[in-house]
């Protein structure tokens, strides 16, 4: 098979579909990698490493999506990236369509096949997001602990405090990977934690797991109220797979925080958990509404694109030579998890999730796992 990756071109963004690691397992496999000029340049990879395991180097993105019959990526396609696809062709990278109906539009005309990372199923969890979870779980609190500074328009706490000095309240909505990960990092700089989730089972696993370092509650509107007013950075880590973030922190909360408190959105790919949230980047990463710092940048990992490269592809290169060596239809076939990936397949939506949130009909997956 022929497999292309094509340079990303979201803003700030140094991520890559593959490491030359990688491709030497593809080439080496007998199947032809495309890599687009400069493709891997933000993260230490010039192309002559990709050369030297095999890969072909290619000038244009438009070469890369016209040679390969798998595309392979990070980011989701923007529009320009859209008309490039064709019928018959797969792409498979983060999608993230619930909240996106332009892309979900775009790529049903395009005809592809496309297969989203963040809605591989695998013993229950999500293999393929789990990696990128981890990091912007743990970056959330480096960047929320950032915004609070008053340079940036925080409140100018210390997120862990020092003696004599109360450390800052840290709320974090979702117990999840990203949830359990930014509550690692702040209880690891001294924060007042507290994580809420609706799952009373994981709540006692995090309490097992931390101790008295944490404090966790039940998740209703009214605890969300009386904790989000109390937080200095209150970190929004909740997840329905595939479908859009449900809304836990109202526009009527925010007045009732402190001026320069702080709200990280992980989960604003997703369209995010907090009711004013709006995608931003690593250009203009923060906005302040009714005195809240937000930041909601939608590919937060990509500010450290080396660690978040490795994390990634060490998870997708198996299901890259799953589709190489058996096709896609095959792959699926004989994984029910991996065919959970599938979102759009000749012009429909395959996932429930995704066709729910968007309001468009649910199309049959062509394939039968099994």
């Amino acid at each position: 098979m022929r497999i292309g990756v094509p340079s990303e071109i979201k803003i700030h963004e140094y991520r890559v579909g593959l490491v030359p690691a990688g491709v030497r397992e593809l080439t080496g496999a007998g199947h032809e990698v495309l890599i687009q000029a400069g493709a891997g340049l933000g993260i230490g990879f010039p192309d002559a490493l990709y050369q030297a395991v095999g890969a072909r180097i290619v000038p244009s993105a438009a070469e890369v999506f016209a040679g390969a019959d798998l595309v392979v990526k990070v980011k989701e396609p923007q529009p320009a990236e859209c008309t490039m696809l064709r019928r018959g062709q797969v792409l498979f990278t983060y999608l993230h369509l619930a909240p996106d109906p332009n892309q979900a539009r775009a790529l049903m005309k395009s005809g592809a096949t496309a297969i989203a990372y963040e809605t591989v199923v695998r013993n229950g969890g999500l293999p393929l997001l789990t990696p990128m979870s981890e990091v912007a779980g743990r970056m959330s609190v480096q960047v929320g602990a950032t915004c609070l500074q008053k340079a940036n328009g925080g409140c100018g706490v210390l997120l862990g405090g020092v003696p004599g000095v109360l450390p800052a309240k840290v709320v974090i909505l979702g117990g999840g990977v990203a949830g359990t990960h930014a509550a690692q990092m702040a209880v690891g700089m001294h924060a007042d934690v507290t994580v809420v989730d609706r799952s009373l089972e994981r709540l006692r696993q995090l309490s097992e797991q931390f101790g008295s370092s944490l404090r966790t509650a039940y998740s209703t509107t009214a605890t969300i109220e009386r904790l989000v007013a109390a937080a200095d950075l209150v970190i929004g880590a909740v997840l329905i797979a595939g479908a859009a973030a449900p809304k836990l922190v109202t526009r009527a909360m925010l007045a009732n925080m402190q001026p320069g408190s702080v709200l990280v959105d992980i989960a604003i790919d997703q369209g995010g958990c907090f009711e004013t949230s709006k995608a931003t980047t690593h250009a203009e990463p923060t906005f302040v509404v009714d005195g809240v710092v937000h930041y909601c940048v939608a590919n937060m990992p990509g500010a450290v694109a080396r660690t978040s490269t490795f994390a990634l592809t060490n998870a997708t290169l198996p299901y890259v030579r799953q589709l190489a060596d058996l096709g896609w239809e095959e792959a699926l076939r004989r994984d029910a998890g991996f065919a959970a990936g599938l979102n759009v397949y000749a012009g429909a939506i395959t996932h429930a999730a995704v066709a729910g949130s968007l309001g468009l009909p649910l199309a049959p997956a062509p394939i039968r796992a099994g």
